[in-house]
């Protein structure tokens, strides 16, 4: 494991990365979901897959984390900067073709960058999201519990208060789990790391704004993915059903489909890895 260093990716921003394993070995990205940092993938994940012979990056997004932070609120980019930022942190890494895992809205911005930047791509793993564009859009919705996250969210916790800020976190992964739940231990590291690191934790809220914005990029369609892809998706997903990866899957030619029994809409817990490390390690072999 690396220590974690700043990398300029625009004008006046820099993302917070860290690596683990071996630079000669397949370079495997780790795209986190809206409003989450790089702690979102747990140190064990992340240093499992490298034991596996990858050399694995996880970083912050803009507004989370140790990256360049703007004030609460008042995001001065839309989301289509995120998957720009990608591109931009995996040439300046000299990474290129890179193996991209990307979870929730992180699969998103994975499959932007493959269709909007393939060269940079040498395989996508695409878990617990939702096609890009190019997908009929008859699936089921999310379900009640997941709706009313967003018609009428919880409180904001004392965002300078670490237990209350650890306690929001882990209330809302219980929400967005499946029946295996979450690991309560690897969440609360995360969020205690993401406090402790962040310049300002409530400005990951700025995700939520900024994906809302037209960025004028044209439409992409999945249909055109020119690159190996694997989704991962639970069974349980809240937020986007099993449609959804099902869905996807069928859309990209020669895609594989794991569906993992109890995850709901979250980066696979420990319970999973058993199941899910092999099969990534799998996909991302060349």
């Amino acid at each position: 494991m690396s220590e974690q260093r700043l990398v300029p990716v625009d004008d006046g921003v820099e993302l917070c990365v860290q690596t683990f394993g071996e630079p000669a070995d397949p370079p495997v990205v780790l795209v986190s979901g809206a409003a989450t940092s790089m702690d979102w993938w747990p140190l064990a994940w992340c240093e499992r897959l490298a034991a596996g012979g990858r050399y694995v990056v996880r970083f912050d997004h803009r507004d989370t984390g140790r990256s360049t932070t703007g004030p609460v609120g008042e995001p001065d980019y839309d989301g289509d900067v995120l998957t720009l930022d990608t591109a931009r942190l995996v040439e300046a890494l000299g990474l290129a073709p890179a193996h991209v895992v990307g979870a929730s809205m992180g699969g998103g911005i994975a499959q932007s960058l493959a269709l909007r930047r393939p060269e940079l791509v040498a395989s996508l793993v695409l878990v617990a999201t939702s096609a890009a564009g190019g997908v009929d859009d008859d699936l089921p919705g999310p379900e009640p519990r997941v709706a009313a996250t967003f018609t009428d969210p919880p409180p904001d916790p004392d965002w300078a208060d670490r237990d209350a800020y650890v306690a929001w976190v882990l209330d809302a992964e219980r929400t967005w789990a499946g029946a295996l739940g979450v690991d309560e231990d690897d969440v609360r590291a995360g969020a205690g790391a993401t406090f402790d690191r962040s310049h300002d934790v409530a400005a990951a809220g700025n995700h939520w704004i900024a994906v809302e914005r037209d960025g004028g990029a044209p439409p992409l369609d999945v249909h055109d993915l020119a690159v190996p892809v694997l989704v991962v998706h639970g069974s349980d997903d809240p937020m986007f059903p099993l449609p959804h990866g099902e869905a996807l899957a069928a859309a990209v030619t020669g895609a594989q489909l794991l569906v993992v029994e109890g995850m709901g809409h979250q980066v696979p817990p420990r319970a999973t890895w058993d199941v899910v490390v092999p099969a990534v390690l799998a996909h991302t072999a060349t």
